[in-house]
């Protein structure tokens, strides 16, 4: 008898990383995307909705998606246009899809399709957790229906990629990410420190955007000034943070080192606001709220990239 598949609901704000990582969810035959909520990030709302449509046309899937917010909740932040380009696709000039996205708004797209799958939703949150938020100050019962929550986010001993302290996606809208992980009493957290320690050598990247298919030859492209620009500022190895919290999403049995430990988002610091406190030591008494991946089966993530950009 053939196993249900698992329903994969994706809050992402496309974003070159972004698009690697749907295109492994895509690409994964165990999870039906059931839709995919966008909010502003690594560049404005216009973008990653369109981005993320075009995305959808690229890997000949109909999967609906739903703007959300177009900022953070409180205080304005700086977007990522300078890695991924002014557009979130590095400026490649694509065509865009004739598709439109859904009226219905993110948060209440999230809403919705909690009680559609109340159980069994895998929620994965790749961008500023914004659109979570609002969907719960709308109703706090969300996590009730919630099966796993994995967020790619902060930076678990300070070493941030946006503030010396903080990641990006936290540090974007720190509110958001407080009201989220306060309000859910387990997640999933994939940082930026695990990224950089599953880098990925540029030469190999490479060889996979050689591959003849419209997958690879899209990522080729709208990767290129990210993988430029990672090569003059971060050295041998590409780092794919969304794909590695996909990975992780999709296949948890390929992680090697988790920690359970309490995790808070610093909202008022002068030099650490975004950063994601943890209590390695348990000091204060706090529940353990976060599983944190510390070390992924490399070769099982390589694959899946591989597998998602149909290379072989």
């Amino acid at each position: 008898m053939t196993e249900p598949r698992i329903p994969l609901l994706i809050d992402t704000d496309p974003g070159v990383d972004d698009a690697l990582a749907l295109l492994m969810a895509f690409n994964d035959e165990r999870h039906e995307v059931v839709g995919l909520t966008i909010a502003a990030g690594n560049v404005g709302l216009a973008h990653t909705v369109g981005n993320a449509l075009k995305l959808c046309d690229v890997a000949g899937v109909d999967v609906p998606v739903f703007a959300g917010c177009a900022g953070p909740l409180l205080h304005p932040a700086l977007d990522a246009a300078y890695v991924h380009g002014q557009d979130g696709f590095g400026d490649i000039g694509y065509t865009p899809s004739t598709r439109r996205a859904e009226t219905e708004h993110a948060a209440l797209a999230i809403l919705r399709l909690s009680h559609q799958y109340a159980g069994k939703l895998r929620l994965v949150a790749l961008g500023p957790l914004t659109n979570l938020a609002l969907a719960l100050k709308l109703d706090p019962s969300l996590p009730s229906r919630i099966g796993r929550l994995v967020v790619m986010g902060g930076a678990v001993s300070a070493h941030g990629n946006m503030t010396p302290a903080a990641e990006f996606n936290i540090a974007f809208d720190p509110e958001a990410a407080h009201i989220v992980l306060t309000a859910f009493p387990q997640f999933e957290l994939v940082d930026w420190e695990a990224t950089v320690a599953h880098g990925l050598p540029h030469e190999q990247v490479v060889t996979w955007l050689e591959a003849d298919s419209p997958r690879a030859q899209f990522f080729r492209d709208i990767s290129r000034k990210t993988r430029e620009w990672s090569v003059d500022r971060r050295g041998n190895d590409w780092f794919a943070a969304d794909a590695l919290a996909m990975a992780h999403a999709l296949y948890p049995q390929g992680a090697t080192e988790l920690a359970l430990r309490p995790l808070a988002v610093e909202l008022e610091g002068r030099h650490t606001r975004g950063a994601t406190v943890v209590d390695w030591q348990r000091e204060h008494g706090g529940i353990d709220n976060a599983t944190i991946l510390m070390r992924y089966d490399q070769s099982r993530f390589e694959e899946l990239i591989r597998l998602a950009l149909a290379a072989g």
